[in-house]
């Protein structure tokens, strides 16, 4: 059973074009509609404008980092229980940690394949 429109609704925010359009188009043939945001504070309005069934949630961006959209988003009562995934080109375990710190429901490290990233979605939104 396929998840409705609402829950296949993916907000990815990252600030490179590149790994936007990448996630793109990992996503969209697998029924995923999504929604390319390249900043924090976008995000956090579209977030709350759209919402989305989950977002990717990019770590390093230039206005707002990933952790501070993501602590605005799960302190928020209309956004806080839509699950979050931190994506970030770095592992660190001190990062990991930071994310759950910040009720981030899961984190992904770039590049992510597409096996590990439908994995994650399907974990969050069924199948």
């Amino acid at each position: 059973m396929m998840p409705n429109n609402e829950c296949k609704k993916i907000l990815i925010v990252d600030d490179d074009d590149r790994i936007l359009h990448i996630l793109r188009d990992m996503l969209v043939p697998n029924g995923y509609s999504v929604i390319l945001i390249q900043n924090g504070y976008k995000a956090i309005e579209t977030a709350l404008n759209e919402k989305p069934g989950l977002i990717l949630m990019d770590i390093m961006m230039p206005d707002i980092d990933g952790y501070t959209v993501c602590n605005l988003l799960k302190k928020n009562e209309r956004t806080k229980q839509i699950p979050l995934v931190m994506i970030s080109g770095i592992g660190y375990e001190l990062n990991k940690k930071l994310s759950e710190r910040l009720n981030a429901n899961d984190y992904l490290v770039k590049p992510i394949s597409i096996e590990n990233l439908l994995n994650t979605i399907h974990r969050y939104l069924g199948d």
